[in-house]
């Protein structure tokens, strides 16, 4: 598939520019057990501004999906085998490595879900806030660094950031680790920034002073987000647009409030149905039978379609194409126009 072959769709809330294409782009692991599909033909728009979150179950691509984007897949395992990451006018997936590092912090930066796996443990958070700095030539001289290093700390709201420059990691709170990992990875006020799974590791009073803090952090700079995490919680305190993901693959895509409101996948639905912030208390939470399939040993058709209830002959023999539910709504399904909870 093709940017052309997707239906066309804005920004949701905004209106900006597009700063991120995603085309068609594969991204496989070879293996000795075989080639693992972990992304295989996604296509998105990202626009200024906007914040796009991606959800699924473990497993089905999100994490390999962020750092596809950012060129940070294993290797020598992975390998690009299509498709393109348009930011800025460059093709990151054609960069060279060299290329690649002067973008990578400076015009895309990512936030990983563990900070203790961001942060070196026998570095200061100053040395480390300050070589981020360093190795994009942002000052002019040691003192300067180091204001810089401060001022990206105050960006975050860590408390008496002079004195937590000398701290090391050992020394600080889980939440104020992950308010570090977010100021080396806006220090530069790149155009993208990627958190992967960022309220993990918190509990859940300081996941919620960290999504208010990644939102007045996009206020402030205009930067565009993408937010992956398997709770629909926090997609939906912070994002504009959702994509669903399954099996390396998106399989619904559209404004927030309409996908909650109106999944138009099977799989979308099972997921709000299994959710217990979306179903309430009056009803009982439901399983998506079955497992995902082997990224190695993918079905035919529909890759769904193994435990999908409602799955008919095409459904096991073809790969759906996307089909618009609504002007910015994209669904790849079969029955969308079939589905008993579904509003048309």
């Amino acid at each position: 598939m093709t940017r052309s072959d997707l239906p066309s769709e804005n920004g949701g809330r905004h209106g900006g520019d597009v700063v991120l294409q995603v085309i068609d782009l594969r991204m496989y692991l070879h293996t000795r057990w075989g080639v693992t599909k972990a992304v295989d033909g996604v296509t998105f728009d990202l626009h200024a501004g906007e914040t796009l979150g991606i959800v699924g179950e473990s497993g089905c691509g999100k994490s390999m999906l962020a750092l596809s984007l950012v060129r940070l897949t294993p290797e020598p395992a992975s390998r690009f085998e299509g498709g393109q990451v348009l930011l800025d006018g460059d093709d990151l997936v054609a960069l060279t490595d060299k290329k690649m590092r002067r973008i990578r912090g400076k015009k895309i930066s990512m936030i990983l879900q563990d900070p203790q796996q961001s942060l070196n443990p026998v570095f200061t958070i100053g040395n480390q806030l300050e070589e981020a700095i360093r190795i994009h030539g942002g000052a002019d001289s040691k003192e300067e660094t180091k204001q810089r290093a401060k001022a990206a700390l105050q960006e975050v709201h860590v408390p008496e950031p002079e004195r937590r420059l000398k701290n090391y990691p050992h020394e600080m709170s889980g939440g104020m680790k992950q308010r570090v990992v977010g100021a080396m990875a806006m220090v530069y006020k790149p155009t993208v920034l990627i958190a992967d799974e960022p309220t993990t590791a918190l509990d859940v009073t300081i996941q919620a002073q960290y999504l208010r803090l990644l939102r007045d952090l996009q206020r402030r700079t205009g930067v565009a987000m993408i937010v992956i995490s398997h709770d629909f919680g926090v997609i939906a305190e912070t994002c504009d647009r959702v994509a669903v993901m399954y099996a390396g693959k998106f399989v619904e895509q559209g404004p927030v409030a309409d996908v909650f409101d109106n999944p138009s996948h099977p799989y979308t639905k099972g997921l709000l149905d299994s959710h217990p912030r979306y179903v309430g208390t009056a009803r009982r939470l439901r399983s998506i039978e079955g497992a995902p399939p082997e990224l190695t040993n993918l079905p035919p058709g529909c890759r769904f379609s193994p435990r999908c209830g409602l799955a008919g002959p095409e459904c096991h023999e073809s790969e759906p194409e996307p089909r618009q539910v609504s002007a910015d709504h994209v669904t790849w399904c079969f029955k969308s126009e079939e589905l008993p909870w579904a509003s048309h």
